[in-house]
């Protein structure tokens, strides 16, 4: 799944590929707001995005991608 983070006062969000489910990600999101701690999402390669959960403006839940087919999926 795609996720895009908006962060408070930046121009820019970020965009994170998870094998986590939308429901996944929206609760570790509201557990971080509830207890003002870091909101953290690991991405397909393990590598892990942290932020102060106060600073996440908006979290954009793309579609749940499959396995693409053919010859150029590796």
């Amino acid at each position: 799944m795609d996720v895009k983070i908006g962060i408070n006062e930046s121009s820019r969000e970020l965009q994170v590929r998870t094998t986590a489910t939308a429901e996944e990600i929206k609760a570790s999101l509201l557990a971080a707001l509830k207890n003002d701690e870091l909101f953290e999402l690991v991405d397909e390669k393990g590598r892990a995005v942290v932020i102060p959960a106060a600073n996440v403006a908006y979290l954009d839940l793309g579609a749940v991608e499959e396995r693409p087919v053919g010859f150029g999926a590796l």
